[in-house]
C-alpha cells in the first residue's frame, strides 16, 4: 500500500510474511497464493506491499538461479503484490516448534550473517517495483547479549562496514539503493534505540545502515518515543524502516488474575522478553514464564512483554496492548513536515502463538485478521494527513 506524504514523497506500508514461515522457494510461492493475495483481495486493493522473509535456503536458491528470481518477480506482479523491504532478522527455522534463542544466530560476528544479508540486498534490487529505487532490509541488533565480548564486537563492526561498502557498490551497479536497519530488541546487545547510537556511529555509514524502529520493542523497553527519535536525530542515525507492532501490557502485575491472564500468553515457540520500569531502572526476564511463575521481576509497576499482539484486537481485560505507543511513534515518524522513514511494516508474526481464544483456525480467519491490522494502520496514516494511493 502506498501513501502520498504532504511533502510529496511516497510512504510504503507492507505486512511481513514471517507470519507464514517457509524455508524453500516453493514455500514462498505458496505463501503468495494462499495468504498474501487473499489479504490483498480482502482489502479491495489492486496492489499490496509485503515485507518478504526469505530464509537462507530460499535466498540461496534465488541467487543461484536467475530464472527462479525472475519467476518470483513475475509471480509477485501476477498476484498484485510488491516488495520494497525484506525482513532479514530470522536466518532460518522461524517455523520451528521452538524458535526462542535460535533466532539470534548467526549474529553479526559470524560471516554467515554478512553473506546472507548481502544476498538479500542483491535479490531486493531485482524485486523492487520498476518505479521504486530504494529498498530496505531489517536485521538483528548485532547479537544476543550473552558472550558478546570486545572481539565479537569488532568482528560485527567490520562486517557492517563491509556491508555498507557492498551496498554502495550495488547501487553503482544497479541504480537501486538498498539500506540496512538494525532492529533494537530486548535482551540483545542493542536493546534500545539509545544502544544503537554508538555502534552505528562507529560504522559511520548513516546513508546505508540505520535503525529499524519496532514499536513493540520500543514499548517493551519503556522508551519514550519522542526522546528516542530525537536522540537518533541528534546523533545523525537514520531510520530506514519502522515496524508497526504492539506489545502486551499488564498495568497491575501483582494481582493474581493478571498473572493468570499473562500466563495464557506464555508459550513454547517464541521468546517473550518481559520488562518493568523501576525507580532503579529497567528490570526484566528473558521470557514471560519466568516473570509470571516467580519473584524474578518486581511487580509494583506495569509489565510489558515482547509478544506481538494484533493491532486491531487488544487482549481481554485485565490486559491491554501498547497500541498508544505505536500511535505516538507513528505520528513522530511520518506526521511531521518530512517523514523520518518511508518504509512501514506491520509485523505480527505471533498469530499462531496466541491463546486459543484469539488464534485464527483457518486461512480465511488469518487473512481477515491481517487485513484488519493493515486497515487500522491505513486509517492511522490517513488521519495524519497522508493520502492513500491506488
Amino acid at each position: 500500500m502506498r501513501f502520498r506524504h504532504p511533502d510529496g514523497s511516497v510512504v510504503h506500508l507492507s505486512y511481513c510474511t514471517n507470519v507464514h514461515p517457509a524455508e524453500t522457494l516453493d514455500g514462498v510461492l505458496a505463501q503468495l497464493r494462499d495468504h498474501c493475495e487473499p489479504v490483498r483481495r480482502r482489502l479491495g486493493r489492486d496492489r499490496l506491499g509485503i515485507g518478504l522473509w526469505l530464509a537462507r535456503t530460499a535466498s540461496r536458491a534465488l541467487v543461484d538461479d536467475p530464472g527462479a528470481l525472475r519467476g518470483l518477480r513475475a509471480e509477485l506482479d501476477r498476484r498484485g503484490l510488491e516488495v520494497v523491504t525484506l525482513n532479514g532478522f530470522p536466518y532460518a527455522g522461524f517455523g520451528r516448534n521452538e524458535v526462542k534463542y535460535r533466532v539470534y544466530r548467526p549474529d553479526w560476528a559470524e560471516p554467515e550473517r554478512l553473506a546472507y544479508t548481502t544476498d538479500l540486498a542483491r535479490l531486493l534490487t531485482a524485486l523492487l517495483p520498476d518505479d521504486v529505487t530504494e529498498g530496505t532490509i531489517s536485521t538483528l541488533p548485532l547479537a544476543w547479549r550473552g558472550g558478546f565480548d570486545a572481539t565479537r564486537a569488532a568482528a560485527a563492526r567490520d562486517a557492517l562496514t563491509t556491508l555498507a561498502a557492498r551496498l554502495d557498490a550495488l547501487e553503482e551497479l544497479t541504480g537501486k539503493s538498498i539500506r540496512a536497519a538494525l532492529e533494537p530488541e530486548p535482551g540483545c546487545v542493542i536493546e534500545t534505540t539509545a544502544d544503537a547510537i554508538a555502534p552505528l556511529t562507529a560504522v559511520g555509514a548513516p546513508h546505508r545502515i540505520g535503525v529499524c524502529v519496532d514499536t513493540c520493542h520500543l514499548a517493551t523497553s519503556f522508551e519514550d518515543p519522542d526522546t528516542a527519535l530525537a536522540a537518533l536525530d541528534a546523533a545523525g542515525v537514520t531510520i530506514p524502516k519502522a515496524q508497526l507492532s504492539a506489545a502486551l501490557h499488564a498495568e497491575h502485575p501483582h494481582l493474581p488474575e493478571v498473572r493468570d491472564a499473562l500466563a495464557a500468553f506464555a508459550e513454547p515457540r517464541f521468546l517473550h522478553q518481559t520488562r518493568t520500569l523501576t525507580p532503579d531502572g529497567l528490570r526484566g526476564t528473558d521470557d514471560l514464564d519466568e516473570a509470571v511463575s516467580g519473584p524474578a521481576l518486581p511487580d509494583a509497576s506495569p509489565w510489558r512483554s515482547h509478544f506481538h499482539v494484533p493491532l486491531h484486537a487488544r487482549p481481554a481485560p485485565p490486559l491491554t496492548s501498547t497500541l498508544p505507543v505505536l500511535k505516538d511513534t507513528l505520528a513522530l515518524l511520518v506526521g511531521g513536515p518530512v517523514p523520518r522513514t518511508r518504509h512501514l511494516e506491520v509485523e505480527t508474526y505471533t498469530w499462531q502463538a496466541l491463546p486459543p481464544g484469539m488464534r485464527p483456525v483457518t486461512r480465511a480467519q488469518l487473512a481477515h485478521g491481517i487485513a484488519a491490522e493493515l486497515a487500522l494502520a491505513r486509517d492511522l496514516l490517513t488521519d495524519l494527513g497522508l493520502k492513500e494511493l491506488p
